[in-house]
């Protein structure tokens, strides 16, 4: 008996150090639990207790998968739905189970589970009852891709052309493959198709066409989470099958993560497919074979990455200060609600000239930084005047056009510093005070 706890204990710790409760990524989209359950042997009725046991594991993998396709507080406002419509119907979930070991223990019975759960279906579920958007939850991609045909002597793409040349739009068979699988999974896309934008009326300019600094500044400034920079190449092989020509496609990606502004996944997906035609067409097929081969695997590491980044958030203060200051400090707060990255903010200092804001945020707080900045508004702009790894401080300046009619600033950005809750920056008139109280909590 002792022996026997001893190795469910050793099971359990070997589950807790390999398979996180988060889940580890199997195949297609499916994750792999390793849980343990328990039950209360009633009479003698050992077999009913070992199902039950197993029933109990199986819920805990399910709840684990249900916590890790929705954000924590997601899960806080559908704990009714998850023990309704999730933990009532467990075994829709499980796709393979198996038990690793099981025991009588202090009138229980004891097992160790490895299960397998379908995240396809749990994530079709909770977009049936509308209670989860998963193009929300998913990264807005900036596609990049350079494409180079059979009979082209050199790549062509749209954001950058070569000294002396000009861009003629074609049709990318690798972007609209790619396109079609993300769109698929509800992955939305930034500046696709006739709508490519012009890099330069958002002052980059790409040195060549795999610039990577001028790819994160362009994804940065449409608003995108990650940048995609492709290359997508096909030309006839020295194979033949009579008169026909085969064709032989290469495709590669780069992801970039405007987060931590880099190569964040650290990967080229490639893949190599053939066509036979006796034309380029064979060129385009075996361009969108390779590019669907490519896709699913670069999807995955895409989805798996954004998962564990949406998991990940940063507490850090926000400092507001400035002129005019409840009128545009109510226009920021209404820009704020705008950003998807924002778990919480929450007021911890607040005056009729100046705010402190306790903000969770998923992200760093250069990336919350960058983020405003990108906000526009009417009669004022926005100053950063610094960024650290627990604070953010943001000064309201006159716009431009405004200059002439406002006091020009005195030398230096104002630094806040925090005060405390009865210091003469936090003792402004109680009217004052109700009226900023009142904004935040609209």
């Amino acid at each position: 008996m002792i022996s026997q706890l001893r190795f469910l204990l050793i099971v359990f710790i070997f589950a807790i150090f390999y398979f996180p409760l988060t889940g580890v990524m199997a195949a297609g989209q499916d994750s792999v639990y390793i849980t343990t359950g328990q039950h209360k042997i009633s009479g003698q009725n050992v077999l009913g207790a070992q199902k039950a046991a197993v029933g109990d594991a199986l819920e805990k993998a399910v709840q684990s998968a249900f916590a890790s396709v929705v954000s924590q507080q997601k899960l806080g406002e559908n704990l009714d739905f998850l023990y309704d419509q999730i933990l009532a119907h467990t075994m829709d979930f499980v796709s393979t189970y198996r038990v690793i070991n099981g025991m009588t223990h202090n009138g229980a019975y004891l097992v160790g589970v490895e299960s397998t759960i379908s995240l396809d279906l749990m994530k079709k579920r909770l977009r049936d009852s509308s209670i989860f958007n998963q193009a929300r939850n998913n990264p807005k991609i900036l596609l990049l891709i350079a494409e180079q045909g059979s009979e082209e002597t050199q790549p062509r793409c749209w954001w950058w052309q070569p000294e002396g040349q000009s861009y003629i739009p074609t049709t990318s068979i690798a972007e609209k493959s790619l396109k079609g699988i993300f769109e698929q999974a509800r992955i939305p896309l930034i500046a696709t198709g006739d709508n490519y934008p012009d890099p330069a009326a958002y002052h980059v300019v790409f040195s060549a066409m795999d610039d990577q600094a001028a790819a994160m500044a362009l994804g940065q400034a449409l608003g995108a989470d990650m940048v995609v920079l492709g290359m997508a190449s096909a030309q006839a092989s020295a194979n033949r099958m009579g008169n026909e020509t085969t064709f032989e496609a290469r495709v590669s990606f780069t992801v970039l993560d405007m987060a931590s502004q880099k190569e964040e996944i650290q990967t080229t997906a490639t893949a190599t497919a053939t066509a036979k035609s006796t034309d380029v067409r064979g060129a385009d097929q075996a361009l969108a074979q390779a590019t669907d081969s490519a896709a699913q695997a670069l999807k995955e590491k895409i989805e798996e990455f954004w998962a564990q980044a949406m998991k990940e958030k940063k507490a850090f203060d926000l400092y507001v200060e400035g002129d005019n200051f409840l009128i545009r400090f109510i226009a920021l707060k209404r820009q704020l609600k705008d950003i998807r990255e924002i778990e919480d903010i929450s007021p911890r200092e607040l005056g009729s000239s100046h705010a402190i804001m306790a903000v969770s945020y998923k992200g760093t707080p250069a990336q919350f930084a960058n983020t405003v900045m990108l906000k526009t508004f009417e009669d004022f702009g926005i100053e950063v005047s610094m960024v650290s790894d627990d604070s953010v401080k943001i000064k309201f300046v006159p716009s431009p056009d405004n200059n002439a009619v406002h006091q020009a600033p005195q030398d230096g950005p104002k630094v806040i510093a925090p005060q405390p809750a009865n210091s003469s920056q936090g003792s402004d008139n109680a009217t004052g005070q109700e009226i900023i109280q009142k904004t935040l909590q609209e």
